[in-house]
């Protein structure tokens, strides 16, 4: 029996990813100037207001108004509009004490191993996701309605449409055959907001011709496929006046929709020593690297860490039965082997303290090569140790 899945993604400009992409730049211009900053930053947007708050330690001290109306200026909103408030303070010492120093160390303090120096900086449960139905390894109708919303943004900032504002969402659903293969495009929803002097007509046929054929390459419209745009009608008024935006509201559009599970934890405006982030992404790192061994079709990895503790308290591989070499625990042991779990392991490992995190807030955290937990680096290592 065929089976139908749906992903979403939005635009820089919508409210939430606004406040995501705020959180991210105070992080990179933290870790540009002290690489062991410790940031929790949180934004709130609505109507005339931009509000700041959160936990920050370092030698740095981030010029946030600024920042905030940078980025404003370049998703397409007036940053004159917006009165900003910063409501920041330090990390908790308590907090700090934990990471500083792992369980492990506390329990034997001659214990020299710098893998576990530094301790999680809370509990949680992080999901990575890969599978080998596109070149990215990722669920086609993710990466179509990223590039939907992608295009709609260039579209808008390169001027090939007229009359465009910077809010916008897309949705894709994809029909699914009974060998678990896309098979067809049943349905595209999308929302651009535009000026009120736009057409509809012009506005609808503009989007199909530039945003929805570029788009959608990998897996064109057929005659059943249903298209729809701006189906609420007038989009006009959008962006942070016509709905309050905040950090973290668009987690399964941050990560993998509705394939994978999420742990909860939001990735933005976190330093890597918050397992929320760095375990969500290494956790992708094993499971792409699980698929491109050749060791499985499709493969979720979950991880789970205690506040404080360096190595994990779970490590575990599901394969939904496409596992080709061995049971999915012998794959969790051999993650394990292979990758190095802890805090101080994970962040050397991906390079987390390289300022670039402004570059994932938007259009997906997973997916787009140049990030390093996108590699596949460690596929042969992988697959010689299962074997």
């Amino acid at each position: 029996m065929n089976q139908f899945y749906t992903a979403e993604s939005v635009t820089e400009g919508h409210p939430d990813k606004l406040c995501d992409i705020i959180a991210d730049s105070v992080l990179d211009e933290c870790l540009a100037h002290d690489a062991l900053s410790r940031v929790a930053c949180e934004v709130l947007a609505t109507k005339g207001q931009v509000i700041v708050a959160g936990e920050i330690t370092s030698l740095f001290e981030p010029q946030i108004p600024a920042i905030a109306r940078s980025v404003l200026q370049k998703v397409g909103y007036d940053p004159a509009r917006y009165a900003i408030q910063c409501l920041v303070h330090k990390q908790s010492p308590d907090i700090a004490a934990g990471v500083d120093c792992s369980l492990e160390r506390r329990r034997n303090p001659s214990e020299d191993q710098p893998a576990l120096q530094l301790g999680a900086g809370d509990q949680g449960v992080m999901v990575g996701y890969a599978c080998s139905e596109t070149p990215q390894m990722m669920p086609l109708p993710v990466m179509l309605a990223h590039r939907l919303t992608s295009a709609l943004a260039a579209a808008r900032k390169t001027g090939v449409m007229q009359g465009l504002r910077p809010d916008g969402k897309a949705q894709v659903t994809v029909e699914y055959g009974e060998d678990g293969k896309p098979l067809r495009l049943d349905t595209v929803v999308l929302s651009a907001q535009h000026s009120p002097e736009k057409p509809m007509d012009e506005l609808c046929w503009e989007l199909t011709d530039k945003v929805l054929a570029p788009a959608l390459q990998a897996l064109p419209p057929d005659e059943d496929t249903k298209i729809l745009l701006n189906p609420s009608g007038r989009f006009v008024l959008g962006g942070p006046e016509a709905d309050t935006g905040l950090t973290g509201r668009k987690l399964m559009v941050d990560s993998y929709g509705v394939f994978a599970p999420h742990g909860g934890g939001a990735f933005s405006g976190k330093d890597p020593t918050k397992m929320d982030r760095s375990g969500a992404y290494m956790a992708r790192y094993i499971a792409k690297n699980l698929v491109a061994a050749g060791l499985c079709e499709k493969c979720q990895v979950t991880l789970a860490y205690a506040i404080g503790k360096a190595e994990p308290v779970m490590v575990e591989v599901d394969t939904f039965g496409t596992g080709t070499v061995c049971a999915d625990d012998c794959l969790a042991e051999a993650a394990r082997f292979v990758f190095g779990l802890t805090p101080a392991e994970i962040i050397s490992q991906l390079n987390l303290l390289t300022p670039r995190y402004t570059q994932t807030a938007a259009y997906g955290h997973f997916g787009k090569p140049e990030f390093p937990w996108e590699r596949t680096d460690q596929a042969k290592i992988l697959r010689a140790a299962v074997i």
